[in-house]
């Protein structure tokens, strides 16, 4: 048992955890709902264009997929306490920087730092909770902090869009400053510091930063090559740098003898399918995410509360039913709800592509928004069971890691490249008809890209690696608790148990003589 595990739920103490745990991590749920709400008065005021808005979310997107991984690290190794506080007063200073921005490039550049705070406070979150509850309370105390977490991603496009039509765009960014300080003030007065006595070897900061290198150059080369409309210096330059990092990447993961993110992990079928599929569907969520919020304000008028409540059903839907898709995946397997899951998110998207001037939301929106919804229960909670069954137990911290790293790339690539594949840029965001016609050509893209993702499941998911795993009620939606309930944004971050960061099978102890 590790120093400061004996803290017993409903006491006063793991009230004490739990709350600031769910307040830290809930700021950085809601700034991944809320900005896209405030997307369109943030383009007015900033006089941003196409780019700027993809920047304003992908600036955020990159820093937290790079470094997730090496956020958990660095809890295990100085502290997960220590490692919070810095990432909620990191996170809460982005969020000042955020509100005070004079212009689109200030904006991203903090969006930028805030990604960093995220992934920093985000796996120390879970982990504080994982680590400093007595074992035989650590599923009800985790299950808590998820029903709670998803509450605080659930109102964040309703709360966003009520701050930017009461207030102002800049509100969503300042309401953290509250939050992020009662968090910094009481979480060393609270929250019992623990740390990974195991941990050795050196961080992977190399990995980091090829991670970020790699995402960063990438996504300049995408976003840049719709504004350029060709093949430019500086797009191809983008371009090669982004390319050369990836390779990299991968080669220093691999020859590197404590990788963040080894490459044995991979080495299950069952697992890499489970993150492909991962990869093409939260890509496709991606871009509803992005511009449907958008759409719903400049091309049919409504207002900003109007448009974050739009998608309330969504939210409804999977609350009700995402703990009974894990459980329905416990019970027959991950590959029906993973084959139907996506096709319906596909239907969902092409409902919403005939989305146009002078439609209803009872006749057009709500059906659309149903049948997706249905979709995305079906998916979230199963995807997340079925990579945490397909990794070793002692790696089920790092596999939900790696899945929530490929989840927010996915959703970087989608905003980064649609505008380009549907011919958005410049101040076309701003351009009803420009946008309604880029949306419908983005959903069917969407589509396609769900679907593939239902396909990749039928073909390359099996039944059996749910049915052999032995589950630990309270760690994972698809572990029959009805507690624990899953954020639309990505999937749940679990966070590692101490073990040593190599993949390798330990040596056979001689036989006693």
């Amino acid at each position: 048992m590790q120093p400061g595990s004996e803290i017993r739920f409903g006491t006063s103490p793991g009230r004490w955890v739990i709350a600031l745990a769910v307040l830290g991590s809930g700021i950085a749920f809601l700034e991944a709902t809320v900005v896209n709400v405030a997307l369109p008065s943030i383009a007015a005021d900033l006089d941003a264009d196409v780019a700027g808005l993809q920047w304003t979310i992908n600036g955020y997107l990159l820093t937290l997929a790079a470094l997730i991984l090496i956020g958990g690290s660095l809890g295990d190794r100085y502290g997960r306490r220590k490692v919070f506080v810095v990432g909620v007063i990191w996170f809460t200073l982005a969020s000042a920087l955020c509100a005070l921005a004079p212009n689109v490039e200030v904006l991203v550049v903090a969006r930028v730092l805030q990604g960093v705070g995220g992934a920093l406070l985000t796996p120390g979150s879970l982990a504080i909770i994982e680590a400093t509850f007595h074992p035989s309370d650590r599923a009800r105390a985790i299950g808590a902090w998820s029903a709670l977490g998803g509450i605080a991603g659930a109102i964040g496009p309703l709360l966003g869009g009520w701050l930017v039509d009461a207030v102002d765009w800049r509100a969503i960014f300042l309401i953290n400053l509250p939050l992020g300080a009662f968090v910094a003030w009481a979480a060393p007065r609270h929250i019992p510091e623990t740390r990974d006595e195991t941990v050795t070897g050196r961080l992977d900061l190399r990995g980091s930063l090829l991670a970020v290198l790699a995402l960063g150059g990438l996504t300049f080369a995408l976003i840049q090559a719709a504004e350029a409309g060709e093949m430019s210096g500086g797009v191809a330059l983008a371009l090669a740098i982004g390319a050369l990092a990836t390779i990299a990447f991968f080669w220093v993961e691999r020859t590197s003898e404590h990788p963040m993110m080894p490459l044995s992990i991979f080495s299950s079928m069952q697992f890499s399918a489970a993150n492909a599929v991962t990869f093409v569907v939260y890509a496709a969520l991606g871009g509803v995410f992005f511009l449907l919020v958008i759409v719903l304000q400049v091309v049919l008028g409504y207002s900003a509360l109007a448009a974050g409540a739009a998608a309330l059903p969504v939210t409804a839907l999977m609350l009700l039913l995402s703990a009974r898709a894990g459980a329905l995946a416990q019970r027959i397997g991950p590959k029906l709800p993973l084959t139907a899951g996506p096709l319906l998110i596909a239907a969902g998207m092409v409902m919403m592509s005939g989305i146009g001037v002078g439609d209803t939301y009872v006749g057009s929106i709500l059906p659309a928004v149903i049948v997706y919804g249905l979709g995305l229960a079906l998916v979230v909670a199963p995807i997340t069971a079925t990579v945490l069954a397909a990794a070793d137990a002692r790696h089920a911290g790092l596999a939900s890691g790696v899945n929530n790293a490929v989840a927010r790339t996915a959703q970087l690539a989608a905003v980064a490249a649609l505008p380009l594949l549907v011919g958005l840029s410049g101040g076309d965001f701003q351009d009803p008809a420009a946008l309604s016609d880029g949306f419908t050509t983005a959903m069917l893209i969407t589509a396609a890209l769900s679907a593939a993702g239902g396909v990749l499941a039928f073909f390359f998911i099996s039944n059996d690696v749910l049915e052999r795993a032995e589950p630990e009620p309270g760690r994972c939606p698809g572990y029959l608790d009805d507690e624990y309930q899953c954020g639309v944004d990505g999937p749940p971050l679990r966070h590692a148990p101490p073990v040593p960061v190599s993949l390798e099978e330990p040596e056979p102890e001689p036989a006693p003589s």
